[in-house]
């Protein structure tokens, strides 16, 4: 297994794997699980987890960092757990898998807007391709669903420009902290919060668990918290230090491709406007990700 483990290689198409496959996890919770019961599990099962590495990490910062920390973590994560579930009631899995995407068109943009990051012209093009493919994927995902669904649309699309305004705060404001201080951080932060919620939204008093069904939802929720991302968080950050930024920037492309697989093998609607918009976006992120991070490598 060390083995494995030392394999640039496995540990990329490991991660890609594990994170693609949190869309369709999702979509079996839905049934047995609120969404509010499932953010409020995830990021307070990670908090009690991580912990024991977060409270010594926060002990060792500025409040001034830890405020960064709590506002990122805000964005990036108390805020996303919750957003899509809810959205996943009313889209399919590989849709939620494909505007994930958008994550570092956002990032892109929202740098250039706030903070005066300059970009390369292939890069802004790039983010236009991306935008295209979003507003294709928004208006195809409406179409004979009703208004409802254009709202869950949108609300993934609010969830990817959140992930991107907590990437930023760790670039411009975090930058001088290592990593998974900053991760372990985060989840310790805003462990509290989530439990109190878990304990309130009727997880352990509403939700009969002798049956079979509810069971094996309960399996794949601790799966989705313990292994998606607890153990994988590790991983990817260890394939970071032993490779470039941007060999680890290919799981951006290969996320939405793993959200699909599953998503056509549960027999979910897949049209041909989702791949063209889908498409569409894997060609803006390569533009955006693969020019910035050569730049990066050379510093």
């Amino acid at each position: 297994m060390r083995q494995f483990i030392q394999n640039k290689y496995f540990l990329l198409i490991f991660i890609a794997i594990i994170w693609g496959s949190s869309f369709i996890l999702i979509k079996k919770l839905l049934p047995v699980f609120d969404p509010y019961q499932i953010g409020a599990f995830r990021a307070g099962l990670s908090g009690l987890l991580l912990s024991f590495i977060g409270f010594p990490a926060l002990k060792r910062m500025s409040k001034k960092d830890v405020f960064w920390i709590a506002l990122s973590g805000l964005f990036g994560n108390f805020l996303v757990v919750f957003i899509f579930p809810i959205a996943q009631q009313g889209v399919s899995s590989s849709l939620a898998g494909i505007i994930n995407a958008l994550d570092p068109i956002f990032t892109l943009v929202l740098g250039a807007i706030l903070f005066g990051i300059r970009n390369k012209v292939i890069q802004y093009a790039g983010a236009i391709i991306g935008f295209i493919g979003a507003i294709i994927l928004v208006y195809s995902s409406n179409s004979g669903n009703g208004e409802n669904h254009l709202y869950y649309t949108v609300l993934l699309v609010i969830g990817s420009l959140l992930y991107a305004v907590a990437a930023l705060i760790i670039e411009k404001k975090l930058h001088h902290i290592k990593s998974t201080d900053i991760s372990t951080g985060i989840y310790t932060i805003w462990m509290v919060p989530s439990l109190l919620i878990l304990s309130f939204s009727g997880f352990f008093t509403d939700i009969d668990y002798s049956q079979n069904e509810t069971l094996t939802a309960l399996g794949y929720l601790v799966f989705l918290t313990v292994i998606s991302t607890t153990l994988v968080m590790f991983l990817f950050f260890k394939l970071v230090q032993d490779t470039s930024a941007v060999f680890v920037s290919t799981i951006s492309l290969l996320l939405p491709v793993v959200a699909v697989i599953w998503g056509v093998l549960d027999k979910e609607k897949f049209t041909v406007w989702y791949a063209i918009g889908g498409l569409l976006i894997l060609i803006s992120v390569y533009l955006i990700r693969e020019k910035k991070n050569k730049s990066l490598e050379k510093e």
